[in-house]
């Protein structure tokens, strides 16, 4: 790939007022995505699996791993996968939380795994697992995936109550972060979604939608609740099996998007710092979050986007962000402000990002040309596309074991056995085809050649 092109390169430390405003507006990112996904969890489970200030600590000290493993070439931030959301529910009903924080750590050791022998096989067996048809539509179901989020939080959502003041709001988001990701100059133009949330929690408090007791009752400082899992695990292979498997699913987001922030750096960090690295971060990150009663952690699509539309690639500035997070895990009044923002705020200005997110991956197709008139890439997309956004889901029952396939994860499990199986069309047949168009195509020129010299 030919030298990036950012405002700032991935070694370069911006001055320091801009050095902390950049790092906020990846915590912004970051934030609702990495909070969302403990409130989820227990909701799906009926009591507190997760601790929020866990889960912040655990994305910004998964972040700094992640950093020290690829040598600080890589600007990817590290939150809390969504892909996990079920299955940690699942596991904790199963086999309790150190059944489902094992599971988590597992799914660590497995990304270890990978990385080891990619090390010392080389990576072309997971680019044949994991070729461009399967990482682009997949890349485009994690954006368009969470599409639904953004609606809700917006208020949208079918079957809810029109009410105009929290879409008042995420429009003025919207609107705010898309002016200054387009119109604006200078230093604002590369903090279009901190600019789109600071107009949009204002308007929030001018129509009285920010809970200002929260912030009043928090205390100001207050450690996280962590858990250590492993101190009374009790083997619970029913709730690993419910986890492990969503390893193949984070690993196609891993290589998504790393290959969609190798297409917006123009640079191939799946060559430098190597996928062995970025993929080893990912897990020792994901290990021990786990091993603290976090959530699993993933490479953030989020704050790829605020990369790519800032042109910021600096991991000096990831970094700030990571120790930000860390910060704010111990500060009880911080979070409470920051969860103070309406959720319509957020769902404004993830309109943007969920989209950019969705239309990475089909950059990938483009930029790989796939070739959609080969039947083989149309059944491979196609049917990952519909079962991951269609709520497709297969359940397995055996005995007390019980497995559920669905969403992402049957996205890709259906688009890593469809590309295996079904054969590649014969290059012969293209090529006699392409012979045959060119033909009637030169006969046709000549034919309007001949009726033009006759006229």
């Amino acid at each position: 790939m030919e030298e990036s092109k950012m405002i700032l390169d991935v070694h370069e430390r911006p001055k320091l007022a801009k050095w902390i405003v950049l790092a906020i507006q990846h915590v912004f990112a970051m934030f609702g995505a990495t909070i969302l996904v403990p409130i989820l969890v227990n909701g799906s489970a009926g009591t507190e699996v997760l601790s929020i200030p866990v889960a912040l600590f655990t994305s910004g000290i998964g972040t700094l791993i992640y950093i020290v493993c690829t040598k600080g070439k890589s600007p990817v931030y590290l939150g809390s996968s969504f892909a996990f959301i079920a299955p940690i529910a699942a596991a904790y009903v199963k086999g309790g939380i150190s059944g489902a924080m094992t599971g988590v750590m597992v799914v660590g050791l497995i990304y270890v795994l990978v990385a080891t022998i990619i090390h010392f096989v080389g990576k072309d067996w997971i680019e044949k697992l994991l070729p461009p048809v399967v990482i682009g539509p997949m890349i485009m179901v994690i954006g368009l995936g969470l599409a639904p989020s953004a609606i809700g939080q917006i208020g949208l959502s079918t079957g809810t109550t029109f009410e105009w003041k929290p879409v008042v709001v995420a429009l003025i988001s919207f609107l705010v972060t898309a002016i200054v990701m387009t119109r604006a100059k200078g230093f604002l133009k590369v903090i279009p979604f901190l600019v789109g949330i600071a107009a949009g929690y204002i308007a929030s408090a001018m129509m009285g939608l920010v809970n200002f007791k929260l912030i009043a009752e928090a205390a100001w400082f207050s450690i996280p609740n962590f858990i250590i899992p492993y101190v009374h695990y009790v083997p619970n292979f029913s709730a690993l099996i419910t986890i492990a498997p969503i390893a193949l699913v984070t690993l196609c987001e891993h290589i998504g998007d790393h290959t969609s922030l190798s297409n917006i750096m123009n640079r191939d960090l799946i060559k430098d710092p190597g996928l062995d690295r970025t993929i080893l971060g990912d897990g020792l990150a994901t290990f021990v979050a786990g091993a603290l009663g976090g959530p699993a952690n993933t490479t953030y699509g989020e704050n790829t986007s605020v990369v790519g539309l800032t042109k910021v690639a600096s991991v000096w500035v990831i970094g700030l962000a990571a120790f930000i997070a860390i910060g704010i895990a111990f500060l009880g009044k911080l979070t409470a402000i920051i969860q103070s923002i309406p959720e319509a705020v957020l769902g404004g200005v993830s309109l943007l990002l969920y989209g950019f997110i969705a239309v990475n991956g089909l950059k990938v197709l483009i930029k790989n040309q796939i070739d959609f008139d080969d039947p083989k890439n149309v059944t491979v997309a196609a049917s990952m596309l519909v079962l991951g956004l269609g709520g497709a889901t297969i359940s397995i029952v055996s005995g007390e074991l019980s497995v559920a396939i669905s969403g992402m994860s049957l996205a890709a499990i259906t688009g890593i056995i469809l590309n295996l199986i079904i054969p590649a069309e014969k290059v012969e047949t293209k090529v006699e085809e392409d012979k045959t168009k060119k033909e009637n195509k030169e006969n046709k020129e000549k034919k309007t050649k001949k009726v033009k010299a006759k006229a």
